[in-house]
């Protein structure tokens, strides 16, 4: 229940206004509430490359360059990606050899991505619209949280 998850995150935004805490929490919120899901955490824009930032799950991949792989094309687009299956995504860069699919929401403050929200699942088609619309809302609150920090 994607609303149930926002109205735990604004709550935790509420006690603690700076984003790291909150990323790291909404990472590990997201990670134990979604189900089939093998990595959920953020990548936060430093230049022209995203750094790891907050996550759960395996060790992670540090740097990814705009306009590579999935969270770099969700960066340079600014807009959501969903991939059915990794393997068929041009460029897809394989942190985690068992992921099979991905779901990567950007965070926009001031026109300007600032990061993106990473989550990954080892079954393919793993995310659907309703996955789309319900992370699309969270990033949305979580926007206004860490472009104020």
């Amino acid at each position: 229940d994607y609303d149930l998850l926002c109205a735990q995150l604004k709550g935790l935004a509420e006690a603690e206004r700076w984003y790291v805490p909150l990323l790291s929490n909404a990472a590990a919120l997201l990670y134990d509430a979604l189900e089939n899901v093998n990595w959920a955490g953020f990548y936060l824009v430093r230049g022209e490359y995203l750094l790891l930032g907050p996550f759960q799950g395996k060790v992670a991949c540090v740097k990814i360059y705009k306009g590579k792989g999935v969270c770099g094309t969700a960066a340079a687009k600014k807009e959501t990606v969903v991939v059915e299956d990794v393997e068929c995504f041009p460029g897809h860069i394989a942190c985690d050899p068992d992921s099979r699919s991905e779901i990567v929401v950007p965070l926009i403050a001031g026109g300007r991505c600032i990061g993106v929200l990473d989550i990954d699942s080892n079954e393919k088609g793993r995310f659907g619209e309703a996955d789309r619309e319900g992370l699309e809302a969270i990033c949305r609150m979580l926007e206004k949280t860490v472009s104020e920090s």
